[in-house]
C-alpha cells in the first residue's frame, strides 16, 4: 500500500509517490472503475486521491444536518462511505484504513490523535435513494420503504437484547415495503431510538443522492405525491429526530425549501456556488497533474486539461470531474467518460421541449458563446416547464453549465440582483449535447441524413420529400410539451439550426438571424473554406408559417425567397469572398406538419 507523506491527495505525497515509483520502491495503485466502496478501494490499493481532510472540516463545523450538492460522479458515494467507515461502530479498531491519509497522519497529542480516538465510536444509519427510479409514485414509495426495511435488517440484533421493550420489538418486525406512511415517516427516527438505547450515544445519519426520488417524480409526473411523502419523512428523521447527533445529504440539486425542506430550519445547505467543501468533491488541477506524472502521462495534460477542466465551487476553479479522470487513466484516451455514465433525460427533455429561446441560447453554446441569467440555486422543479432562468439554475447545478463571470446590478424595478454570463463546462459536455442533438430525430435519423446530403447537392425534389418525413417525425418527437411544435413550429426550425450545427459544424459555421424572429427568420451556412478556391456552396434559408392570403404553400416559399432578396442576406456572405454564383438560396414554407421547399422565385 502507498504511504504518503501529507496525505495521498496532497501536493507533497502526489510527488513523493512519482520519486518513490521512479526508483522502484512502490507498486502503481490499481485504477478501478466505479469504486464506490471507501474500504474496498484502501483494501485494494486502488487509485486514490485523498480527500478525508472532509471528516475534519465537517466534524468541526458542528452543523446538525448538511445538505451538499454536486454534479453525478463527482465522488458523493465514496466521500459518503468514507464517513461511515470513519465514524461507524462496525469499524471500530478499522484505523488501517485511514493510515498515510490526512485525518490520520498528524503529530500525537494533536488534532490527529483526537480523530483516532473518535474512529468507530458513533452508530451510523447510511441510506441511498440512487436506484428509486420508478415510474410511479406507488412503485417508488414501495421502493423507498425497501430500502428502509434493508437498513433494519442491518440491525436485526436489536431483536435479541434488551435494549427494546416488546412493543418497540412489534414496531420494528413492522417495518416493510408496504407499511403505512405514518410508520414510513417514522421509520427512521424510530432506528435512531433504537440504536440510540443500544449504544448509548446518538446516531449519525447519511443520506446519498436524496433527491434521485424526486427527479423521477418530476419526469414521470408524480411530483406532488412524493413531495407529500418525502417531506413527512424528512421532517420526522433531520428535524424532530432527538437521537439524531448530525446528518449529512448529498445530491445533484437544491430542491426548494418550499418542496420538502418547509420545516427543516436547521439544515446547512452547500451548493455549487459555496466556498465550504470546495475541494473535496471533484479533483483539482493540481492533483490531476501529478497524477498524470504518476502514470506517465504527463504529456497528455492539455489535451485532459481541454476536454475535463472547467468546474468550479465557490471560488475554487479548475476542478475537474473525477470519472473523466479515472476513465482517462485506465484507458489511457480521451472521451465522453462522464456525459455518457449515467441519464442525460431530465437536461434532454428541458432543452428537446424549451422555447425558441432556449434553442437559440444553445445554439449560442454550441458555438462557444455564453447566456446570461440570474441564477437561483434553489431548484422550483414545477417552474421548470416556463421559468428558462431555473432552467439554467439546473443545468449549472448538475454541471453542464459553468460560470464564466457575473456582475452585480439594479433590475427594472431597481432591485439589486446577480447576473451570472454562463457556458459550457467543457468539450466533454459539448460532445454530449451534440450526441443528445442528434437523438433528437433517432426515429428519422436515415431522414435527416439523407436531407442534408440532398441540401449539400442541391437536390430539390430529395429535400422536400426528406423534410417531410422528417417534420412529421420530430413534431412528433417534440410534442411531449407543453406546446406542441406544429402550433409553434419555431420550436422545430430551431431544433433544425441546432441539428444541422451538430452535422455540419466541421464544414460550415452556421448561424441565424435571430433579431428578425420566427416569419423573418432564415439559417446562414458558411463554407469554413472560402473564396474561388471553395469546395462547399454557402446556403441561406428563410423559414415562413403559410399566411391567409397565400392559397398555396408554392406561394409562401416565394415570399421567403422575396425577403432573403429584399433584405439582402447574402451581401455578407460576398463581402467574404464568396461568389455570388456559390450562394444557394431557399425558401420553406410551412403549414401545419407540411413543408414545401423551393430554390428560385
Amino acid at each position: 500500500m502507498c504511504v504518503f507523506e501529507g496525505g495521498a491527495g496532497s501536493e507533497k505525497g502526489i510527488w513523493k509517490n512519482i520519486d518513490m515509483l521512479r526508483w522502484g520502491m512502490v507498486r502503481m495503485r490499481v485504477v478501478g472503475i466505479g469504486k464506490q466502496d471507501f474500504e474496498k478501494v484502501r483494501v485494494n490499493n486502488n487509485f486514490y486521491i485523498d480527500k478525508t481532510g472532509f471528516i475534519r472540516e465537517w466534524w468541526e463545523s458542528g452543523d446538525d444536518v448538511t445538505l451538499l450538492t454536486r454534479p453525478r460522479r463527482f465522488g458523493k458515494t465514496l466521500n459518503m462511505s468514507m464517513l461511515e467507515k470513519f465514524f461507524s461502530v462496525d469499524y471500530a479498531g478499522r484505523g488501517d484504513l485511514f493510515e498515510g491519509l490526512d485525518i490520520w497522519e498528524e503529530k500525537p497529542g494533536g488534532a490527529g490523535c483526537r480523530y483516532r480516538e473518535l474512529q468507530g465510536t458513533f452508530p451510523v444509519i447510511f441510506l441511498s435513494f440512487a436506484d428509486v427510479k420508478e415510474t410511479t409514485f406507488e412503485e417508488a414509495r414501495k421502493k423507498i420503504c425497501k430500502i428502509i426495511q434493508m437498513m433494519y435488517n442491518r440491525f436485526d440484533f436489536l431483536l435479541k437484547s434488551d435494549a427494546l421493550n416488546a412493543n418497540e420489538k412489534e414496531d420494528f418486525q413492522g417495518i416493510s415495503a408496504d407499511m403505512e406512511d405514518y410508520m414510513a415517516s417514522l421509520s427512521l427516527k424510530m432506528l435512531s431510538g433504537y440504536l440510540c438505547q443500544y449504544y448509548g450515544k446518538k446516531v449519525i445519519i447519511l443520506l446519498d443522492e436524496y433527491d434521485t426520488p424526486m427527479q423521477e417524480a418530476y419526469m414521470n409526473g408524480y411530483w406532488d405525491k412524493m413531495v407529500v411523502f418525502i417531506r413527512s419523512l424528512f421532517n420526522s428523521t433531520f428535524k424532530t429526530n432527538p437521537y439524531l447527533d448530525r446528518a449529512f445529504m448529498t445530491g445533484i440539486t437544491r430542491i426548494s425549501k418550499e418542496s420538502i425542506f418547509s420545516d427543516l430550519n436547521n439544515l446547512e445547505v452547500v451548493v455549487t456556488t459555496s466556498d465550504k467543501y470546495s475541494e473535496y468533491f471533484g479533483f483539482t488541477e493540481d492533483e490531476v497533474f501529478g497524477t498524470l506524472e504518476e502514470y506517465g502521462l504527463s504529456g497528455q495534460k492539455q489535451q485532459v486539461k481541454d476536454w475535463y477542466d472547467g468546474f468550479s465551487f465557490g471560488k475554487k476553479g479548475d476542478i475537474y470531474n473525477p470519472w473523466s479522470i479515472i476513465n482517462f487513466l485506465d484507458k489511457r484516451k480521451v472521451g465522453a467518460y462522464w456525459a455518457n455514465s449515467s441519464s442525460n433525460s431530465l437536461a434532454g427533455k428541458l432543452v428537446q421541449e424549451g422555447s425558441v429561446n432556449v434553442k437559440k441560447a444553445f445554439e449560442t453554446l454550441l458555438q462557444g458563446g455564453t447566456v446570461c441569467a440570474e441564477i437561483d440555486e434553489q431548484i422550483v422543479f414545477s417552474m421548470l416547464d416556463y421559468d428558462e432562468q431555473a432552467l439554467w439554475s439546473l443545468l449549472l447545478s448538475t454541471g453542464y453549465l459553468k460560470i464564466v463571470d457575473y456582475k452585480v446590478c439594479t433590475s427594472e424595478l431597481g432591485e439589486w440582483k446577480q447576473e451570472y454570463r454562463l457556458g459550457l463546462t467543457n468539450f466533454e459536455v459539448k460532445v454530449m449535447f451534440r450526441n443528445m442533438i442528434r437523438k433528437w430525430f433517432g426515429g428519422s435519423a436515415s431522414g435527416y441524413n439523407d436531407f442534408i446530403k440532398a441540401l449539400l447537392t442541391d437536390d430539390i425534389k430529395a429535400m422536400n420529400t426528406y423534410m417531410n418525413r422528417v417534420a412529421m417525425n420530430t413534431f412528433s418527437y417534440f410534442d411531449t410539451g407543453k406546446n406542441p411544435s406544429w402550433q409553434e413550429p419555431e420550436r422545430f426550425y430551431h431544433g433544425l439550426v441546432l441539428g444541422l450545427m451538430v452535422e455540419l459544424a466541421d464544414r460550415y459555421l452556421i448561424t441565424s438571424n435571430r433579431e428578425s424572429g420566427f416569419g423573418r427568420y432564415d439559417i446562414m451556412l458558411e463554407p469554413r473554406k472560402t473564396g474561388e478556391g471553395g469546395t462547399n456552396d454557402a446556403i441561406i434559408i428563410e423559414f415562413k408559417v403559410q399566411e391567409a392570403e397565400e392559397k398555396e404553400l408554392s406561394d409562401t416559399v416565394k415570399e421567403a425567397l422575396r425577403q432573403i432578396e429584399e433584405k439582402k442576406y447574402q451581401a455578407n456572405l460576398a463581402a467574404k469572398g464568396i461568389p455570388v454564383g456559390r450562394i444557394r438560396k431557399y425558401g420553406f414554407a410551412f403549414c401545419g406538419k407540411r413543408v414545401l421547399i423551393g430554390s428560385e422565385l
